[in-house]
């Protein structure tokens, strides 16, 4: 209790995952975790404990053929846990015993999910669990349906493993080591992954405030969400159709690509392409056949990612609308940035800036010096670091050939992604004080 006095609820979260993964990474070591029964080297089960738990799905070793059922089973609940997130998790775990959930342990959930209030914390968690738990299990009767009868009973646990990683945007799978792209036409699949992948990515908060609307007949409108919620599910869409329309064009004549197909079947590999790249990772197309400009866009939708309070990565969509926003607020000569009718706090578009430079930097810093340790082409690294950063998962197959500097390099980017560039920065800031007692004199500097 004393130790959780002094811990900050940054430092505890990202405390909570580097445990997991190092629980992870041991229990992934043992030989009982290798498919044939030979200790895997322990960078590998590192990189693969952390990949799990920071939902990214970059794999050294084939999930597939490496691991065991239950090394599969310690991936899974890694993804689990790292999807919903350790103190979620731990919350859940509380309200299962019985156990009272206290002030301090409130506030520290208020802030793992950025919430406004304590007011139905416990409730809050309760939804998130049960509502994740439903969701993945309509997407493993999905998958059933297609993995069953062409797998058999061992069909049901690849349906569940699926389902569970689609969910959290983890992007690993044990069909095959080529991930989706012998399932490039299946509607089936197709339609249930992404449907995972978007209630994953698009936010918790997004649920309830799309549920509450729902409930009530009178205000059953786009324009009663909450500005949060709009503006997530409005780049969300903006993104998928766009990212679309960019890859149907880019690759319409690819032959290593979707040449080959008919238009509906290049507008259905688009689609998931588009949204596989919202950090999600699995791959219908390989994405080193990808043209340059269509890898480019993936860069893009990787970074900017999914949305808060959610299973997805990157900067999240909110924070790449209130950059652009400000932008624009900017270039009009306005004081006050606006989207919706209403107005942008300072606060948001302080962090939005932090969290833009932060993420900025270990990407930049990733990618200097996996270029340094590798002598793969500069696409093929910054991809690598991208995806890596952002949590996606997405290789230009790479990730196999990585040495251990270069894993060890992923691995951090990795971890740094999913607990977050701001949450570490604050975590590692020793100063508690979040305000200058006194203000310094304004002078003026030359911007652009």
């Amino acid at each position: 209790m004393k130790i959780k006095k002094r811990l900050s609820s940054a430092q505890i979260v990202i405390l909570g995952f580097l445990f997991i993964v190092l629980i992870g990474s041991i229990l992934l070591s043992l030989p009982i975790s290798s498919a044939d029964g030979k200790a895997v080297p322990y960078v590998d089960a590192l990189f693969t404990a952390t990949t799990a738990t920071c939902v990214t799905g970059l794999v050294t070793v084939p999930t597939v053929s490496t691991w065991s059922v239950f090394g599969q089973a310690v991936i899974l609940v890694l993804i689990q846990v790292g999807g919903l997130g350790v103190i979620t998790i731990a919350a859940g775990i509380m309200v299962l015993l019985g156990k009272r959930i206290g002030v301090n342990n409130r506030i520290l959930i208020q802030d793992s999910f950025s919430l406004n209030s304590l007011s139905g914390i416990v409730k809050f968690i309760n939804k998130v669990i049960i509502g994740a738990l439903f969701v993945e299990t309509i997407g493993a009767l999905m998958y059933m349906t297609v993995f069953v009868p062409e797998f058999g009973l061992k069909g049901i646990w690849i349906s569940v493993f699926n389902s569970v990683s689609a969910f959290c945007n983890a992007g690993m799978d044990i069909i095959a080591e080529n991930s989706l792209c012998d399932y490039a036409l299946n509607p089936i699949v197709n339609i249930t992954t992404s449907a995972l992948i978007i209630a994953g990515g698009i936010g918790f908060i997004v649920w309830w405030d799309v549920a509450r609307i729902i409930k009530d007949k009178k205000k059953r409108h786009f324009r009663f969400l909450t500005l949060h919620s709009k503006i997530a599910i409005s780049v969300t869409a903006c993104l998928i159709v766009s990212g679309m329309i960019a890859f149907l064009l880019f690759e319409y004549n690819n032959p290593l690509t979707i040449q080959g197909y008919s238009f509906a079947e290049k507008i259905e590999a688009s689609f998931f392409q588009s949204v596989t790249t919202r950090t999600a990772g699995f791959a219908t197309i390989p994405q080193e056949n990808l043209t340059d400009s269509s890898a480019i866009v993936s860069l893009i939708l990787m970074f900017i990612g999914g949305s808060p309070v959610g299973t997805a990565g990157g900067i999240k969509t909110v924070t790449f609308l209130v950059m652009i926003v400000t932008a624009i607020s900017v270039i009009r000569n306005r004081r006050t940035a606006n989207v919706f009718g209403r107005q942008i706090s300072d606060e948001a578009i302080r962090k939005a800036v932090g969290v833009f430079v932060m993420s900025f930097c270990v990407v930049a810093v990733s990618t200097i010096l996996l270029s340094y340790v590798t002598n793969a082409d500069f696409l093929d690294v910054i991809y690598e670091t991208v995806s890596a950063t952002a949590t996606v998962g997405l290789t230009r197959n790479l990730t196999p050939s990585l040495n251990t500097s270069g894993k060890l390099i992923i691995t951090i980017a990795m971890f740094l992604g999913r607990v977050g560039p701001i949450s570490l920065a604050v975590a590692l800031n020793k100063n508690k004080g979040s305000e200058n007692i006194v203000s310094n004199p304004v002078e003026d500097i030359v911007v652009g």
